[in-house]
């Protein structure tokens, strides 16, 4: 899969992911990976990011002894959710008209 389109899903499946709820890191992978693969490297600058675009924001709480940093999805993340679905519907539109242009070509 194309590296750019893999990084915008990978942070609107982060951002779906908290629109449930607050969570961290390592239950952000679990939720996460079995739509899309993503390991702890490739989460955590993604957090970063979505956080410096106000998209979520971040609250420390202990948690067995250690400090476990908590992500929650901002009105900016969840209209980010939103505008990408509104693209999508015209990607499907691209995908649909490709598809069907290859079978008129196979076909001929």
């Amino acid at each position: 899969m194309d590296i750019q389109l893999k990084k915008g899903l990978l942070e609107t499946c982060v951002l779906t992911i908290l629109n449930r709820g607050d969570s961290y890191g390592y239950q952000i992978i679990k939720d996460v990976s079995p739509y899309i693969e993503i390991s702890e490297s490739t989460l955590y600058p993604i957090l970063k990011r979505l956080e410096s675009n106000d998209c979520l924001t971040v609250t420390s709480a202990e948690h067995n002894g250690r400090l476990r940093k908590y992500y929650k999805i901002t009105p900016t993340g969840q209209e980010k959710i939103h505008d990408f679905l509104d693209n999508w519907k015209e990607v499907m539109t691209v995908y649909n008209f490709i598809t069907e242009e290859m079978r008129s070509f196979n076909n001929e």
